[in-house]
């Protein structure tokens, strides 16, 4: 477990314009990793405006007031650095991992895309980043096996206009309708000082990164008016079972299902998060141990079926998701992995119990084993809950809940009524392909 060591290591302060800035020292001496998190995500946006916190994130490498499209990345890499963002629900995040000799250089980047980015925002920019996500949609989700899972799921989950109904990807009829005014007063509304948790991991002394950071953002304002965010509060119930049956060219049937769980951070997600690693989560979970191994119905997928989708400000998602193995259809697929989640309301060993706690906490103390993945878990305790130390002690959250309350839990929540199924089935041609 955690000792409190690390977690009393880590600064916080608050500049005069709202930035939060975390500091805490890097596992690895001479390297400085910088992440950022904007309180900006695709739950932000409104119906017709979907996918613009993700484009953002293109938008944001393609020059400002004093630096040249695709500028930002060379100079990194020059270094020898990695740079990289990634948009979700919640949040749109950039960082990067440089020598420390060089974190000047990516503070001074970082402040002013923020602050001038407007400046060197032109139609031809829009039009080509717009056509680069409009690529990307094609790739990874309408032109990839099962790739429109997740958006089927959303659909599902989440009535016509919430905030979380869409995913981050947003839809190509709201992509083309961008134009440059109306993305030149997203980035006015959402990326401002006020609006960001700024961390750094090094091996420099807080009040030395302190200074350096008020040095480059503390002269930039905060934001003049703050954006209405959409009311992400759930009043009806799933209803369930609902579904959503495909048949598509896909090389096997897969099932999806879904339930509505807590909010990340209450107990009852952590609740729900054992449950899933009590589920499908490595090899000695219920569901690679009947259905992979015993009943040989499930492709090996290396024991990953279930997890839980951390929604901060709504219901999460817990999921849970197989293929087919070859010659095994998608009813008695989805048939049997009913079975088994329904049967956790049955009741689950203080074993499991055990070794679901020892699955989590490996993968938490992984994810934060390099400067990197330690920067990122600090910015999004900041933003999520105020308390960056919770990257540190989370695996306490585990530690005394109890096989009562897993049961019980899943006896409420992991029920038909609460229940969301999206099946992929191969077309017949696929079928009869895979069987000559």
């Amino acid at each position: 477990m955690t000792t409190n060591g690390a977690a009393e290591q880590v600064g916080r302060f608050t500049l005069d314009n709202g930035l939060r800035l975390v500091t805490a020292p890097a596992s690895t001496g001479q390297v400085a990793s910088v992440n950022l998190w904007y309180d900006v995500g695709s739950r932000h946006e409104v119906p017709g405006r979907t996918g613009f916190a993700h484009l953002f994130e293109h938008l944001m490498f393609q020059g400002s007031g004093n630096v040249t499209k695709a500028e930002h990345f060379d100079l990194v890499e020059r270094l020898g650095g990695d740079i990289n963002a990634s948009t979700s629900t919640d949040r749109t995040n950039y960082y990067e991992t440089v020598p420390t000799h060089a974190l000047d250089l990516i503070l001074w980047l970082e402040a002013d895309r923020l602050a001038t980015l407007r400046e060197g925002m032109t139609q031809e920019v829009l039009d080509n980043q717009r056509d680069v996500v409009k690529n990307e949609r094609r790739q990874r989700y309408d032109n990839q096996p099962y790739g429109t899972a997740l958006e089927r799921i959303l659909r599902l989950a989440y009535p016509e206009g919430h905030p979380y109904h869409h995913p981050t990807i947003g839809s190509m009829a709201d992509l083309d309708a961008a134009d440059l005014d109306y993305v030149k007063s997203f980035h006015e509304l959402h990326y401002g000082p006020d609006n960001c948790v700024l961390t750094v991991v090094s091996d420099l002394e807080p009040q030395d990164v302190l200074a350096r950071v008020e040095k480059y953002f503390g002269p930039i304002p905060a934001r003049s008016t703050v954006p209405e965010i959409p009311d992400p509060s759930l009043t009806t119930p799933l209803a369930g079972p609902v579904r959503d049956d495909v048949t598509e060219t896909v090389p096997a049937p897969g099932v999806f299902l879904g339930f509505r769980v807590p909010a990340y951070g209450e107990r009852g997600f952590d609740v729900m998060h054992l449950a899933s690693a009590v589920l499908g989560q490595g090899q000695g979970s219920r569901l690679y141990r009947s259905l992979v191994v015993d009943r040989q119905i499930a492709a090996d997928d290396g024991g990953a079926a279930a997890d839980v989708l951390p929604f901060r400000y709504t219901d999460s998602l817990l999921l849970v998701n197989m293929l087919a193995r070859e010659g095994v259809d998608g009813q008695e697929l989805e048939s049997a992995m009913r079975e088994e989640v329904f049967r956790l309301a049955e009741g689950v060993s203080e074993t499991e119990l055990e070794r679901a706690r020892a699955v989590l906490e490996r993968d938490h103390l992984q994810s934060i084993s390099s400067p990197a993945g330690l920067a990122d878990a600090l910015s999004s305790c900041t933003q999520l809950f105020g308390d960056p130390e919770l990257a540190h002690t989370w695996p306490r959250r585990w530690a005394d809940i109890t096989a009562e309350e897993v049961q019980a839990a899943a006896e409420s929540l992991l029920v038909e009524a609460n229940s969301l199924v999206v099946r992929f089935d191969p077309e017949p041609a696929t079928v009869a392909a895979s069987q000559s």
